[in-house]
């Protein structure tokens, strides 16, 4: 009986030790949230540095964040970080600024920027931003070329991994166009669809973009 009662006691200390480490474990979430949060605003307020505070950026070099799909954001902050994307704006800017990024504050940067309200469009020269629509939504049926809509939203709002393009910046998203074209960015789908575009309808294409 001595026996049991010794057994007994040194299960009940064991469980209470047991107890005391998992509310040891408990509490130390919460404290480490607190420390995440303040990591992550940090580096929110680093990327606003070129993308504009929560992401609506006023420089046309430089892309906004807000309102873009998390989907679209967390592919292309990996693709920078492991350099699979290397344009040359990636390599001058994204490359170092992605390379200390953990996955976990990719994701959470990413979800961050998807849920600011996107920028508002900027009105274009109306018979191009009409050209352009058309090419969004049409395409050039003659020359194999398939309308722009059918990836990215019947209003370039985005879907999953493809990127949201309404209010986009119309330099930037030709800029891109033309580094697809040129094959100085991997994006083997865009590429098969922007190779035959010629000059006056990516200009078309991204007044329209930038005005909706």
């Amino acid at each position: 009986m001595k026996l049991y009662y010794v057994l007994a006691m040194a299960m009940g200390a064991s469980l209470s030790i047991s107890n005391m480490v998992c509310s040891a474990a408990e509490v130390a979430p919460d404290s480490m949230t607190v420390a995440q949060k303040a990591a992550l605003q940090k580096t929110i307020d680093t990327c606003g540095t070129c993308h504009g505070v929560n992401g609506r950026s006023v420089a046309p070099t430089f892309p906004n964040l807000a309102g873009q799909t998390a989907s679209y954001l967390e592919s292309q902050l990996h693709a920078f970080k492991d350099q699979s994307r290397a344009d040359p704006d990636a390599q001058a800017y994204m490359w170092g600024m992605a390379s200390q990024l953990s996955d976990s504050t990719i994701s959470e940067l990413a979800a961050h920027f998807a849920s600011q309200p996107a920028a508002a469009g900027r009105p274009g020269i109306p018979a191009l931003v009409a050209e352009g629509k058309h090419l969004y939504e049409e395409g050039v049926p003659a020359r194999q070329i398939p309308p722009c809509a059918s990836c990215h939203g019947p209003n370039a709002q985005g879907m999953n991994v493809f990127p949201r393009l309404a209010g986009q910046h119309a330099p930037y998203l030709l800029k891109q166009l033309l580094v697809i074209q040129n094959v100085l960015r991997t994006a083997p789908v865009m590429h098969g669809v922007v190779k035959d575009l010629t000059k006056q309808q990516m200009n078309a294409v991204v007044a329209y973009l930038e005005s909706i």
